[in-house]
């Protein structure tokens, strides 16, 4: 989309990241609610996953949220975030951050690398 409409760069770039942030707000309120059943014989994660990806979060903090852009491991970062207990509004801003990131880098990667649709 970003090729096809170059002169809106910034709100498409801006867009992306506000949808995919919305997106990983689900996962953080579904961590946050979900140890609530833990104890149910259907509850997907197993104490033994879960402990150490709890150990993770506890040794690197909420700043691995700027990571939550990454494809593998960025959605149980949320999740985790949740289950953490991570306020919200920190939460908020430090995946926002982190997906900005990876958005504008891409929005920059494609006008360096030539796409003429982006140098008008």
């Amino acid at each position: 989309m970003l090729t096809s409409y170059p002169d809106h760069w910034l709100g498409l770039t801006l867009m992306a990241t506000f949808g995919n942030t919305s997106g990983a707000a689900i996962n953080w309120w579904l961590g946050k609610y979900m140890l609530h059943y833990q104890d149910r014989r259907w509850f997907p994660l197993k104490e033994r996953h879960l402990r150490p990806a709890q150990r993770w979060f506890e040794k690197y903090g909420k700043w691995t949220l700027l990571l939550s852009w990454s494809p593998l491991g960025g959605d149980a970062i949320t999740l985790v975030a949740g289950i953490m207990k991570v306020q919200f509004w920190q939460f908020w801003c430090l995946t926002f951050a982190g997906k900005a990131i990876r958005y504008f880098a891409i929005a920059w990667l494609l006008y360096v690398n030539g796409y003429p649709a982006l140098q008008a």
